[in-house]
């Protein structure tokens, strides 16, 4: 973790010294925050909070996002002003209420804390990314279906993302997330009946030097079965006073 360190040092100084007083604050938030990043497969997820977002003042940070993409090789930081960051609470309901959740300052002030998140339009975000992410594991299976070592690879670089919404599957059912991922993906199971093995076995796929092609189509196979399971779950939990389907009426 040394590396990863110095990386955020040097993040803090490069954008400091670039916006200078327009620098409000640099919040570290994701996998990093929380104490689960994997070197190989996680990323550094920055938000930096400027006074102003003016053309002229994103050209002056515009060299440091460069050398942060290009040679740090992470995505690029989120830019903000606090008052945008607190009216985007409705549409960016699960990555607000996961900042908030697992985050650190690296500098100024803590304007994450405090945004009230609208938990009803948090569910259905939820419901919304699970979707669009078991559309998009179907489509790589359909372009490489051949190539088992891509394939192996698209199940470890989704299970980070997987996990961030299983977590959040968990706050949409009013349950509190446990901390390890093996007790998110048992609790999941027990509330969805998503098979828990099919999750664990992606996860291991992060670790392994050795991949076993013949492993990898039914490993894709049982991960897109949980994840169904998971959404219609999902899908048929409505939460009392928030949100409902609402029957459509006979004509």
């Amino acid at each position: 973790m040394s590396d990863v360190h110095e990386a955020l040092k040097n993040l803090v100084e490069r954008l400091h010294d670039a916006a200078r007083e327009n620098l409000e604050s640099i919040i570290l938030y994701g996998s990093a925050a929380r104490g689960d990043f994997h070197e190989a497969h996680s990323d550094l997820n920055v938000l930096c909070i400027l006074r102003s977002l003016r053309a002229a003042e994103l050209a002056r940070v515009s060299a440091m996002v460069k050398w942060w993409t290009s040679v740090q090789h992470q995505p690029p930081p989120l830019f903000f002003s606090v008052e945008e960051l607190r009216q985007s609470a409705d549409v960016f309901a699960i990555e607000i209420l996961d900042m908030q959740q697992s985050h650190r300052v690296l500098y100024g002030t803590d304007v994450v804390a405090g945004i009230s998140v609208p938990m009803n339009l948090h569910r259905v975000q939820v419901e919304h990314e699970l979707r669009t992410l078991l559309l998009k594991l179907r489509q790589h299976l359909l372009r490489d279906a051949g190539n088992q070592h891509e394939l192996g690879a698209v199940l470890a670089k989704s299970f980070s993302s997987v996990l961030t919404l299983l977590r959040h599957t968990l706050i949409a059912f009013q349950d509190k997330p446990p901390d390890a991922a093996n007790d998110i993906v048992a609790r999941i199971a027990a509330l969805t009946g998503a098979g828990a093995q099919a999750f664990e076995t992606v996860r291991g796929l992060r670790e392994a030097k050795n991949l076993d092609k013949n492993a990898v189509l039914p490993a894709y196979d049982g991960y897109l079965t949980a994840l169904e399971k998971v959404i219609t779950a999902l899908d048929h939990h409505l939460p009392k006073g928030q949100w409902q389907r609402l029957a459509k009426k006979s004509s």
